[in-house]
């Protein structure tokens, strides 16, 4: 995170970097990206920004995401979202959720443990308030497994306005960004399915477009506004989970973060491609 702070001051001087931190001891902090109530970081986050002496008092600010941390600030922005976000830039993250757990190492028994808890109890009120991959985990092979998700989700139902009652509140705010750019990385096999970067829905071997989707269509989050702005930037890059990701870093920050005034080009080539989102 260090070097990321020393990045974005490099390319435009004299921005100020916060570093996000759910807890002070980094041992702690560290731990919180596996365990805990992803609502209740959140909140804390809120709660943080919103009375920080420097970003309370901005303009705007611009955010960036690094794989999980890319939802979980996507959460910030719909339910707080002050100060506001301007550029959301997100790198492997699990917007659309997880299909499966991540593999543990041979003799990793916490690991295996943990995920044994998750698979076989993942919808438990102990999971979902507790263990971090859980409360983005989205599996709609059935309608039943469906159903599951919708009543037992802690996080990801929720910040993706997929139950019966819609939050305006969530769309208003999503829609405010200038730039919302996710980055998919092209032979990630950490995030499953990987098209999840792009709030693309994987079923069985088929992969329906977020552009496709009743999410976008009747735009639970603002997304199809967003798009019709020229806001939502799709990108793609070889390589693992997270592979080069300072030379991604380098290219986003320069393109969508830096001084408040700064102006961006659309990502709509011209005004065909408008008339297609109509």
């Amino acid at each position: 995170m260090k070097s990321i702070q020393a990045l974005a001051e490099d390319i435009h001087p004299g921005t100020f970097v916060h570093i996000i931190a759910i807890d002070e001891d980094p041992s702690q902090d560290q731990m919180a990206t596996f365990k805990g109530n992803v609502s209740d970081q959140v909140s804390k986050v809120c709660e943080e920004l919103a009375k920080h002496p420097i970003l309370s008092t901005a303009p705007a600010i611009d955010a960036i995401g690094i794989s999980q941390g890319g939802q979980f600030l996507r959460g910030y922005v719909e339910r707080c979202n002050w100060p506001q976000v301007r550029s959301l830039v997100t790198f492997g993250s699990q917007h659309n959720g997880i299909i499966d757990f991540r593999s543990c190492g041979a003799t990793d028994w916490l690991c295996k443990g943990a995920m044994a808890l998750m698979r076989f109890g993942t919808w438990s009120k102990l999971v979902q308030s507790s263990l971090v991959p859980a409360q983005y985990y989205r599996n709609p092979a059935t309608e039943a497994d469906y159903n599951k998700y919708l009543e037992n989700s802690n996080f990801l139902a929720d910040i993706n306005n997929e139950r019966e009652f819609k939050n305006e509140k969530y769309k208003a705010n999503l829609s405010k960004l200038t730039n919302f750019v996710m980055w998919m990385f092209e032979d990630d096999d950490l995030v499953i399915p990987k098209e999840s970067s792009w709030f693309e829905e994987v079923n069985g071997t088929e992969v329906i477009p977020l552009r496709a989707r009743e999410l976008y269509h009747e735009d639970w989050l603002g997304l199809r506004e967003l798009d019709r702005n020229g806001g939502l930037r799709f990108r793609s890059a070889p390589g693992k989970h997270l592979e080069n990701l300072y030379e991604l870093l380098n290219e986003t920050v320069t393109n969508y973060c830096g001084p408040w005034k700064r102006t961006f080009e659309s990502d709509m080539e011209d005004s065909w491609d408008r008339l297609e989102l109509i």
